[in-house]
């Protein structure tokens, strides 16, 4: 009898301490880990970074869903983080974002291109805990491509800026991904050979910090 109450005495004292003196994890937890949900911090200064899905492109179509316009293979995200709060929260990141590999179709009078720019990087970038991406530009510094492209009349240059000077995107803790769906951009300078407006798609997968780790949204 005795033992068992030492015993018991035991357990209550450690339960008390887990209830008061450690907080839970998810109180713990921040809205970047690696490895696992439950993993590490992901550490303020690193830089997280992803290519396209293997197969895929990143478009530039000319309606939503569309197959004409620009097709890139290659592209690549970075983001340096800037903040990592608890979860949940929104963690904060300055994003870039390159384009290469980039071909045009089903556009009358274009046919190729020379290069393709995007501006004013990096952008402030949030990922919320719901896995809400939301990448905003500036009106000094808007989110801008610039492309130069050719057409039977010679060499032309578009401007697209993003509508509302912002695009959002989902992460998905299934494959950490990033992905970005008929995000549009309105052509802000260029003759009648540019397209009014362009949609941008893209799936960035996996996520992963500059130590090779895989990035988790919580």
């Amino acid at each position: 009898m005795h033992k068992s109450r030492i015993t018991a005495a035991a357990i209550a004292g450690v339960t008390a301490a887990m209830m008061f003196g450690a907080p839970a994890l998810a109180d713990d937890g921040t809205v970047l880990t690696s490895e696992t949900p439950a993993g590490p911090a992901v550490a303020v200064g690193d830089t997280i970074s992803s290519g396209l899905a293997t197969g895929t492109q990143a478009v530039f179509a000319t309606a939503p869903g569309g197959a004409n316009g620009m097709k890139c293979t290659g592209s690549s995200l970075s983001a340096v983080v800037n903040d990592n709060p608890a979860a949940p929260g929104a963690a904060t990141l300055g994003a870039n974002l390159g384009l290469s590999g980039c071909t045009v179709s089903g556009i009358p009078g274009v046919t190729g291109v020379n290069s393709v720019t995007i501006n004013n990087q990096p952008y402030t970038t949030t990922t919320a805990s719901d896995g809400t991406v939301t990448v905003s530009g500036t009106d000094a510094a808007p989110i801008q491509a610039t492309l130069v492209l050719r057409s039977l009349l010679g060499s032309v240059t578009c401007v697209f800026v993003a509508d509302g000077n912002t695009i959002s995107g989902v992460a998905d803790n299934t494959d950490n991904s990033i992905a970005f769906t008929d995000q549009r951009f309105n052509k802000s300078s260029g003759p009648a050979a540019c397209i009014s407006a362009a949609y941008f798609t893209a799936r960035y997968t996996p996520v992963v910090t500059s130590a090779g780790a895989l990035v988790f949204v919580n």
